[in-house]
């Protein structure tokens, strides 16, 4: 399905939409004939050659879907550098990103690591995508020739790892299950196939932890939301990998109270499709990206269950200006171009009508007893989760 409001795919990617659809549809079938709303979002993301993350589609950037704070600006590396030198410098070890999209954080982090003689001997990346592992690969080589080396990617988490594992806006792209009370009961937001076409269809819940999940949400009629079973599971998955460092993690979203809020009552799902904004999960499979907000009292509430101490949650912004993003804009000249550029960024980065407050920033440690990262000793947000 095209929308004439909005940009046209061309003729080859609205064929591989098309064989994505009729991929899940087959997928339905032989499920029989229903399945859950986060194993179609699976598909429509990963299904090797065909889902969003897996195909050859632009996704990043002012030609692709959307905008991240890396492409934003180098400064915004620079602070999350920060950060982990602060954390490197007492458990050693290496660095590891989950998800690096272009390799554009991965180059500002080097990069600042190497200024600040923290550079750790392996700069690992977990990408299971094919096409971005290359694109990844060609941005280092083009930004950071001489640190391209320290560059390892991963197919899987290490069994033992020591350093600091970083992810911004990795959570948000895990599939997520949807569900909706009735006026009576909470179901589960299913997909079927009718005629190589999908729909919503909802059932009865049957998995004890969405049933346990919906609990203290709302119970007004039609309202629904998402659960974020994956990417809870993946907070334990990184607990379980790390002996010894920190954990940084960059996601929009809210703490619980915020996020199940009576208003919010169609939750945050929502798809981005050549910078505007889908409402509708089954808009050109494989072409959109899918994504909810994080509900960062479940992530919490995740990590702290595996045995990982929270070492600060706070806004975007907050993070920023205690990592330094101010200092180092005033050492640019003012007036010159890139001040000018910075100046943009810097609003897009901080404001609170922008990123600033959208954004937040949450990180856990395994047995580091230092101070405070920079970063993380600006506004305590802690007690919101």
């Amino acid at each position: 399905m095209t929308n004439p409001q909005l940009p046209t795919p061309s003729d080859e990617a609205l064929q591989a939409s098309q064989a994505l659809i009729l991929h899940i549809c087959q997928q339905i079938k032989e499920s029989g004939g229903w399945i859950s709303f986060a194993d179609y979002m699976r598909m429509a993301l990963y299904t090797p050659g065909l889902g969003y993350y897996s195909g050859g589609a632009a996704k990043f950037g002012g030609a692709g879907d959307f905008v991240t704070a890396p492409e934003i600006s180098p400064l915004f590396g620079t602070c999350i550098a920060n950060t982990l030198a602060h954390a490197l410098q007492e458990c050693g070890g290496d660095v590891l990103e989950i998800g690096a999209g272009t390799g554009q954080l991965a180059a500002q982090i080097l990069l600042e690591l190497e200024r600040l003689e923290a550079l750790p001997s392996e700069y690992y990346i977990l990408e299971l995508s094919g096409e971005l592992r290359e694109r990844q690969r060609k941005t280092l080589q083009t930004l950071v020739p001489h640190l391209a080396h320290k560059a390892k990617w991963l197919d899987e988490l290490p069994k033992q790892f020591v350093g600091v594992m970083v992810g911004n806006e990795v959570l948000d792209a895990m599939p997520c299950e949807l569900v909706r009370f009735d006026g009576y009961n909470w179901l589960q937001c299913g997909v079927v196939e009718n005629d190589n076409d999908l729909a919503f269809e909802h059932r009865s819940i049957e998995d004890l932890r969405l049933e346990v999940a919906c609990e203290p949400f709302p119970h007004i009629p039609q309202y629904t939301t998402e659960i974020q079973l994956e990417a809870q599971g993946f907070i334990k998955s990184l607990a379980a990998s790390l002996q010894f460092g920190m954990i940084l993690l960059i996601d929009y979203g809210f703490p619980a109270a915020e996020f199940y809020h009576p208003e919010r009552s169609m939750g945050t799902l929502i798809g981005h499709y050549r910078h505007h904004s889908i409402h509708d999960p089954f808009f050109l499979p494989g072409l959109t990206d899918i994504t909810c907000h994080i509900d960062f009292s479940a992530i919490y509430n995740a990590a702290d269950q595996a045995g990982l101490s929270l070492e600060g949650y706070t806004s975007q912004a907050s993070y920023l200006i205690d990592a330094g993003i101010l200092n180092r804009a005033a050492q640019m000249e003012v007036g010159s171009v890139e001040y000018l550029r910075m100046s943009t960024a810097l609003q897009k980065l901080t404001s609170n009508a922008e990123m600033g407050e959208l954004f937040k920033v949450i990180a856990f440690s395994k047995e580091l007893q230092g101070k405070t990262a920079p970063g993380l000793g600006g506004r305590d947000r802690s007690g919101e989760l």
